[in-house]
């Protein structure tokens, strides 16, 4: 019985992080997640689309991924390709990416092939003229409920008939993609679903990196079921195997990062020197039932408990940032991976955190990797040492390298 209740908890997780599972409130209230905190998203969403443009560096829309080119950091080749041109941009270490995923029964992906061009899962450039580009709102308000249904398709289609845009996020994909760039490494980050077959994302990643003998680009991550009394093994064995970060994610594995039972992996994690990156916060996209498990409050005990472990908040909390401040502010083992926020939030992160826990990411491939660093570009122009924390030294000290 408890394994059909696990396999079922890792179905409905894929799904449901494409939003196919959209059930509202089907938990109902506790204090857990209480309709104060279910309201307060509605209106953080609402604030942000009111004061979007009136921050410190104005309106920043652009015409889709490619629209980028009118900063002065990029231009659009002759292949249609958004490039750096900007010599002097540190090149960068992304702590945020994934590759292509084929689980459960569908076909396997090949990682190794080249495409004309990426297929982003929310995909900005996917028209001429692209779609609105508003770098100064959460990321994902950008896209329509047509583009957000095309994510819950692509979504299901990794689980069951494979193919699609997922064809397109491979290794040579990316590799390209930072090239133009100018991003030197990237951590791949897999999640470990808990399926009955086709759950094999650490392993299988880590084989297609070494096939690709990208090993010196692509950093490799592991990922570990919560609560599994074999995970604290299986991450040693993703330690010696050479991971350099777990990924864990509350809303599409369905825990609360302070749960007793998550003490076994943190413990791990902290003997062997793996810093964590969790999904951070609500995003505002994905299923309704999920979002208790997000609240910044409910990652207050893990990093106070584990101060050996390094922890990162993906996302810098998504919309609840506000909330990620003050644990920032409180616990020197919190990083934030800023992935998603808009150029007046990371501007508000950079005054009130600091510069030297803030974290370069991209989430691609559901975005352009240039999505975010534009942003920083904007926010850093007169912060020289700021840029080069956030979009590599930070990540230098954060991985030793």
């Amino acid at each position: 019985m408890k394994i059909k209740r696990r396999y079922f908890l890792g179905l409905a997780g894929l799904v449901g992080a494409g939003g196919l599972l959209s059930l509202k409130g089907c938990d109902g209230f506790s204090d857990r997640y209480t309709e104060a905190e279910a309201q307060a998203l509605i209106a953080q969403k609402a604030r942000e689309q009111e004061l979007s443009g009136s921050g410190p560096f104005g309106p920043q829309r652009y015409q889709g991924y490619r629209g980028l080119a009118d900063l002065p950091w990029y231009e659009v080749n002759e292949e249609g390709r958004l490039v750096m041109v900007d010599d002097s941009v540190p090149a960068a270490i992304d702590v945020h990416a994934h590759l292509g995923m084929a689980m459960l029964f569908a076909p396997e992906l090949d990682l190794q092939v080249r495409t004309p061009r990426v297929e982003y899962m929310l995909d900005c450039d996917a028209t001429d003229p692209g779609c609105p580009l508003d770098l100064d709102v959460y990321i994902n308000a950008n896209f329509s409920e047509a583009a957000l249904r095309r994510l819950q398709l692509l979504t299901v289609s990794q689980l069951f008939w494979g193919g699609g845009a997922a064809a397109t996020h491979t290794i040579p994909n990316l590799l390209a993609e930072m090239d133009d760039c100018r991003i030197e490494k990237a951590q791949i980050l897999p999640i470990a679903w808990d399926l009955p077959f086709g759950d094999e994302l650490t392993a299988g990643w880590m084989r297609e990196i070494d096939k690709a003998q990208a090993r010196s680009r692509l950093l490799i991550g592991g990922s570990v079921v919560p609560g599994d009394p074999e995970a604290p093994e299986q991450l040693r064995a993703q330690a010696a195997a050479g991971v350099s970060m777990i990924k864990l994610h509350p809303t599409m594995q369905r825990f609360y990062p302070d749960d007793a039972m998550m003490a076994p992996i943190y413990e791990a994690c902290g003997e062997l020197g793996l810093p964590i990156i969790f999904h951070g916060g609500r995003a505002g996209i994905e299923p309704e039932m999920t979002h208790k498990y997000a609240l910044m409050r409910h990652y207050e005990g893990a990093i106070r408990d584990f101060p050996k472990v390094q922890f990162v908040m993906g996302h810098a909390g998504a919309r609840d940032v506000d909330d990620v401040i003050p644990l920032a502010q409180k616990y020197d083992n919190l990083w934030l991976g800023i992935h998603g926020q808009g150029v007046t939030k990371l501007d508000q992160l950079i005054r009130e955190v600091g510069g030297d826990r803030l974290l370069y990411g991209t989430d691609w491939p559901f975005y352009h990797l240039a999505a975010t660093q534009a942003k920083v570009l904007l926010v850093t122009q007169d912060r020289p040492d700021v840029r080069y924390a956030i979009l590599r030294g930070n990540a230098e000290r954060l991985f030793g390298l």
